[in-house]
């Protein structure tokens, strides 16, 4: 594949991501996730979005000797740049960090057709093609790969409310935000939690405000979640849990005990959807927008030509079950097992294990794999220690690693990359994993 960015937390032997080597992950799977031969190949593919997804699809396809058409619509202006920047550098770096400079693709260059600020707006499916529809008129193409992402989620009644999901979102806070500026965050998730720390970095007065018990359950489960709450305190950044807001206004917020919080600028950080809404009914979607997708990428419930990666695909895996997007992994690496399948090509299709990278609150993060509700939690290391530590989730009474989070510990962060590698989960000894004497990658079970 193309060059790529590298992961900030990667431990020193950890495979450099830019180099052109199969990523830990690739594993065998079944021919039926690769299209009958009988099928005639595309000659015309059409991208709905220009993000990485859209982005690293493009170059796949290219790079697999495909000579045909490729037209891409995208919702923004901008050309195709990184999103992890936009909350994690938000006061360090005034403009976006370019794809071109990151994963050194030209999406001009590659692409037949590239329209910017020309959003697909509808989608109709026969069976040897599909159509798209935007503001300049229809788009036909013999495949399609949906890589239009996600949208930030802003309740009903939260219009005085920020979010951060874009370039022109970030530029908007950004401008905003000064030294004793009163800043009140609303969710403890990835993005409240980098933002909030960045932000007190600063000198402004930030307040975050949780729904749930503690920051990051939704991700991390309670138990380790709330592990991380101590640092908002070392951040200088109040932190109110298990409250609910039940009103947004310019001027503050106010909670379900009643308290008022006056702010100068409000940041909702609940979440984002996939932006799917525009497809109306063409395919079938999840109740949260994701379409479901075979390990191919190949829509579920639609013909093959139709595939989705990125944060719109809910992903069948060998070794995880459904993965949902939202994963920079997932949208970096997926595409190239999407055009291997799509194009029919002999190859391995990568299962690329969930991952997650996060800078927040003086803290490095990184998290593999996906943790369930119930899953037995083994820490290794002291949490509240300045020497890092790091969580594992088992399936119930079992063996198999399910997850494993890594908190200011670059060492583990390599084994963890490479423990994901396989078809299946990691079995591991619990007893070795507790161990900090005892390196990560020897904790495997033979």
């Amino acid at each position: 594949m193309t060059a790529r960015t590298p992961d900030p937390t990667a431990a020193p032997d950890a495979p450099a991501l830019h180099r052109h080597v199969p990523p830990p992950g690739h594993v065998a799977l079944p021919r039926h996730a690769a299209p009958p031969r009988h099928v005639a190949l595309p000659r015309h593919v059409a991208v709905a979005g220009a993000g990485l997804a859209a982005t690293q699809t493009v170059a796949a396809l290219r790079e697999s000797g495909f000579d045909g058409r490729v037209t891409v619509l995208g919702a923004e202006v901008l050309p195709p740049y990184d999103r992890p920047p936009l909350s994690k550098h938000l006061l360090d770096r005034p403009g976006p960090t370019w794809l071109a400079d990151e994963v050194g693709v030209d999406l001009r260059a590659l692409a037949d057709d590239v329209r910017l600020g020309t959003p697909a707006t509808g989608l109709v499916v026969t069976g040897d093609g599909v159509e798209l529809a935007t503001a300049d008129g229809t788009v036909a193409a013999d495949a399609v790969v949906l890589a239009t992402g996600a949208a930030a989620v802003r309740p009903a009644g939260w219009s005085a409310a920020l979010t951060l999901h874009t370039a022109d979102d970030a530029q908007a806070l950004r401008e905003r935000l000064a030294p004793g500026t009163r800043l009140v965050v609303i969710g403890a998730g990835w993005i409240g939690a980098e933002v909030a720390g960045v932000a007190a970095a600063a000198g402004v007065d930030v307040t975050v405000v949780e729904a749930a018990p503690g920051p990051l359950g939704s991700a991390l489960g309670p138990a380790v979640g709330g592990l991380t709450a101590r640092w908002y305190a070392t951040a200088g950044v109040r932190l109110l849990c298990d409250v609910q807001v039940v009103d947004v206004r310019a001027d503050g917020v106010t909670l379900a005990d009643g308290r008022a919080l006056p702010a100068d600028v409000v940041l909702a950080a609940v979440g984002a959807r996939p932006a799917t809404a525009w497809l109306d009914g063409a395919l079938p979607r999840e109740p949260d927008g994701s379409l479901r997708v075979d390990e191919g990428f190949a829509v579920i419930g639609a013909p093959r030509h139709v595939r989705a990666v990125g944060d719109v695909a809910l992903r069948r895996s060998a070794r995880h079950g459904w993965v949902p997007g939202g994963h920079w992994d997932g949208a970096l690496r997926g595409p190239e097992g999407l055009v291997t399948d799509l194009l029919g090509l002999d190859g391995q299709l990568a299962d690329v294990a969930p991952y997650v990278f996060s800078t927040q609150l003086g803290h490095e993060l990184a998290l593999f794999g996906q943790p369930r509700p119930g899953d037995d939690v083994v820490l290794r290391g002291d949490p509240g220690s300045t020497d890092g530590w790091s969580a594992v989730w088992f399936r119930p009474g079992a063996d198999d690693a399910a997850a494993i989070l890594t908190v200011d510990r670059p060492r583990d962060v390599g084994a963890a990359r490479r423990l994901f590698g396989a078809r299946d989960l990691p079995r591991l000894d619990r007893r070795l994993v507790r161990d900090l004497d005892h390196p990560l990658r020897e904790t495997a079970l033979a």
